[in-house]
């Protein structure tokens, strides 16, 4: 017998998928191009991989409701910055690039406000 199990996503994921789509659509009225989303191995996951002209962009996407446990900016320590790195190297492993590339963070929070680092690390 098969059971119909219906693929209703946890709110929070939602809020998350919104979020990701908000950045994406920042970043690309800002010109840059979508390579990949969601690139996952076993180190984590990449969020968005575009291009800024020449540039390979490794963007990561935090949202936060409120700043009750540390802002958007906050959440992305230094073991987070790590693991997004050890993706990276993963990715390029298998997706040979010789451009430059950069680490952008794009943060937003429950009141709407969007921040956009460049070269956050």
């Amino acid at each position: 017998m098969l059971f119909n199990l219906g693929k209703t996503k946890a709110p929070h994921l939602l809020r998350g998928e919104q979020a990701e789509q908000q950045a994406l659509a920042h970043l690309q009225q800002h010109g840059l191009q979508l390579v990949c989303r969601n690139f996952r191995c076993r180190y984590g996951e990449l969020d968005l991989v575009m291009t800024d002209r020449d540039t390979l962009v490794i963007a990561e996407v935090r949202f936060r409701k409120n700043a009750r446990y540390g802002s958007a900016l906050e959440s992305v320590t230094t073991a987070k910055q790590s693991r997004i790195i050890a993706a990276t190297h993963v990715y390029l492993a298998t997706h040979k690039s010789n451009c430059p590339l950069r680490f952008d963070v794009v943060a937003l929070s429950g009141d709407g406000q969007l921040d956009w680092i460049k070269n956050a690390f």
